[in-house]
């Protein structure tokens, strides 16, 4: 069985070189005295792994060691590391050598930035269902099992890949990707939006009104907007609004298996990691980040650049430019985690004083 780096076939190849003095214009880096500005890069790798024509990088303690070995052809350093390289090592420092380094590889890998069509062609393939209204740009790609339905508008560029389903009106701008069993209803998308395979967009938001009889379904009424350069990972489901829109700011990315309900609203620039929920009518202001298992109950607004801590559950506002975490109620960070401390304290000597209770044998 293929595998592992160079053993087996690989989907991407690089698409263009670069010289060491270019890769220092592109990324801002400075070149250590000597080295080889005319030597031609003309791919990645990681450190362990690089060889001659192969530009790496290093911004981490742990990996201090691969540098007596690695043989790339160039490297990005941060300054504390850059004493630490061999003579021979063609060295470039830089402020952020992860950062330079994606530049570079964006450069590249230019087609990787966008999923393409699963099935590798283009124009309307046989076996895919589009509905005589349907409004079809020129440059559209549309795989084998997909549908279109009545009044579709799809933009220039834009790639639906196979057994996606796109309901009757939605529009979808210019150069937009939507992956493999998505389905895409009751909804708007701007320019350059991805959407990741298995991802359902615009179905019925969670809406009920409890009586004796037994629940009264809501009219979910709303759409779904997702404004330009939004990212949205697979498998993640997007609500419609009920009495208003569920929006998506433009910039936005959403990882994988996210949740997020009717009515909510999240800003420009915001990230949200893998198995969030957003319950309904949230409101995430620009530049939020929540990491992995963040949940939030209804009506809550987290304010400007928050950032919320892995596994927080919300329960009240956060305001703008705070660091919040805790479950099951979170809070500032600080203050969470004075919390454990003591906890940890009190906890310790009541374990050392105090024995197992007898178990009865019968």
């Amino acid at each position: 069985m293929d595998g592992g780096p160079g053993l087996g076939p690989q989907f991407f190849s690089a698409e263009s070189s670069l010289t060491v003095g270019e890769i220092a214009t592109l990324t801002g880096s400075e070149p250590r005295a000597g080295a080889e500005l005319d030597r031609r890069i003309t791919n990645i790798a990681p450190i362990d792994l690089a060889g001659p024509s192969d530009l790496t990088f290093l911004d981490n303690f742990n990996f201090t060691g691969e540098l007596k070995t690695t043989r790339a052809g160039a490297i990005l350093i941060s300054a504390r590391f850059e004493a630490q390289a061999p003579a021979h090592l063609t060295v470039l420092r830089s402020r952020e050598p992860y950062k330079a380094f994606v530049l570079v590889t964006q450069k590249f890998y230019q087609s990787s930035l966008r999923p393409g069509s699963p099935y590798g062609d283009h124009g309307v393939a046989p076996g895919a269902t589009v509905h005589r209204t349907a409004k079809i740009a020129e440059g559209v790609t549309i795989d084998p099992g997909a549908v279109i339905g009545a009044g579709a508008d799809i933009g220039p560029g834009t790639i639906i890949s196979a057994n996606a389903v796109i309901g009757a009106g939605v529009k979808i701008g210019r150069d937009c990707t939507v992956g493999a069993n998505s389905t895409i209803t009751h909804s708007v998308l701007g320019n350059r939006v991805i959407v990741h395979p298995g991802c359902h967009i615009g179905q019925d938001g969670f809406g009920y009104v409890p009586t004796r009889e037994g629940q009264i379904k809501v009219p979910q009424i709303g759409r779904v907007v997702l404004h330009d350069d939004v990212e949205i990972g697979a498998g993640t489901n997007i609500d419609r609004g009920g009495i208003r829109d569920t929006v998506i700011g433009a910039g936005t990315k959403i990882d994988n298996l996210v949740q997020i309900g009717h009515n909510v609203t999240v800003g420009n620039n915001c990230t949200i990691v893998a198995q969030s929920g957003l319950s309904g009518s949230v409101t995430l202001e620009d530049n939020v980040v929540l990491a992995a298992r963040v949940g939030i109950i209804p009506h809550i607004t987290v304010g400007k650049g928050a950032v919320l801590a892995a596994r927080s559950t919300v329960i009240r506002d956060v305001p703008a430019g705070e660091r919040w975490g805790g479950f099951p109620n979170a809070k500032p960070l600080k203050e969470f985690f004075r919390e454990m401390v003591v906890l940890e304290r009190l906890a310790t000597p009541q374990a050392k004083k105090i024995a197992p209770p007898d178990i009865d044998q019968g």
